[in-house]
């Protein structure tokens, strides 16, 4: 069976690289020698990671080689991820929701099949956002990852598709074992480890400076050594560097390098005992390998995750953090630890076997 896997890819956000693995290695599972084309805006890096067909993704050139790819496929997968949104600037045709909608308009018109795989939709709170959404009724079938897109889709009037709720792709992530991060930190071995995943978030930046605060209490109060891992390259190493800017004990805190694999910072995660993490995936990774998590929820896609890996409780919005019950529930998190272990586990099992049903329903709805 050919594929066409649609997303963003080819940028260095380690998020969609997971999902981007994830993808490719539950197709080979499920199928025979898949032939795979994936659009990236990194082809020839893509091809050579994954083994795969790349064509760039962007509109600037190769149009001829999505029509091709479009053309010879049976289907289209878009996703996963956040694509359908509208938080960036979203023009008549700049944007993350005319791009993917435009690829998936461009596929019917190859006479491609479409599957929205294991999407997280929305925002879409701009009027052309909410038109734009329309174009979604030309989907085959949706599966989304988690009952708030599932009802978005629904109140922005996309109904000829049937929409499923499953779970992220990268809950069926194939860890493999690499200690690559932590061989390149200066540890004994001894130390207590808490994983840090900050992002810029548009004009935000009063939970840097609470954030500071929390991992200087848990250095004092717990002797724990926080370790900052930039999950979107400079982007999330310049936000980690604001944090320090704030603290008293920057000196005890280290920083992973930023072009490490998703697989790589998987495993890193998995050596910690706690994270506080504002990116999604750092908070899927700290699900998937049973480590205690406080999220910064920024956007409902991530309020979501924290309920179903049972963390939301210890966990806050945004604009809504109360930094002393951050550090309560952080120490609470570390003292009681191998029982949220287990709670996080369960989850991360549940959560696993949704993710597995994105293939299985593929399977259904797409193979004769």
């Amino acid at each position: 069976m050919k594929f066409v896997i649609s997303g963003f890819y080819g940028l260095g956000n380690t998020g969609d690289e997971a999902i981007l693995e994830a993808i490719i290695d539950n197709l080979r599972d499920e199928f025979n020698n898949p032939d795979i084309t994936v659009f990236s805006l990194s082809p020839e890096q893509t091809a050579k990671e994954h083994h795969v067909k790349s064509v760039y993704r962007a509109w600037r050139h190769d149009n001829k080689g999505k029509i091709k790819a479009l053309k010879e496929a049976d289907l289209l997968i878009s996703g996963g991820g956040g694509l359908l949104q509208d938080a960036y600037p979203t023009k008549f045709l700049f944007g993350p929701l005319p791009y993917y909608l435009l690829i998936v308009l461009l596929a019917k018109l190859c006479g491609t099949k479409v599957m929205f795989f294991s999407q997280g939709i929305g925002p879409v709170t701009s009027t052309w956002g909410k038109i734009l959404m329309k174009m979604a009724n030309m989907a085959d079938f949706i599966t989304v990852r988690d009952q708030y897109s599932k009802d978005l889709v629904q109140k922005l009037g996309v109904s000829k598709p049937e929409t499923v709720v499953t779970s992220d792709i990268v809950f069926a992530f194939k860890a493999k074992p690499d200690d690559s991060c932590i061989k390149t930190l200066p540890l004994t071995g001894s130390e207590e480890l808490v994983a840090v995943s900050v992002r810029p978030w548009f004009e935000k930046v009063k939970q840097f400076e609470q954030v500071a605060q929390v991992l200087d209490y848990l250095i004092e109060e717990k002797n724990v050594t926080p370790v900052f891992v930039p999950m979107e390259g400079h982007h999330d190493k310049t936000a980690s560097e604001k944090v320090m800017a704030h603290m008293k004990h920057a000196d005890k805190c280290l920083m992973l390098g930023t072009d490490f694999t998703p697989n790589q910072y998987l495993n890193f995660i998995g050596n910690c005992s706690l994270t506080i993490g504002m990116r999604l995936h750092a908070l899927i990774f700290s699900t998937l390998m049973g480590v205690p998590h406080i999220g910064l929820s920024y956007d409902k896609k991530v309020e979501s995750l924290l309920k179903r890996s049972g963390m939301w409780n210890y966990s806050a919005v945004l604009e809504e953090i109360n930094v002393d019950d951050m550090k309560k529930n952080a120490v609470s998190l570390l003292d009681h630890h191998e029982e949220n272990v287990q709670i996080v586990k369960s989850n991360a099992a549940a959560m696993r076997s949704e993710a597995l049903r994105n293939i299985g329903l593929l399977k259904e709805k797409f193979v004769k």
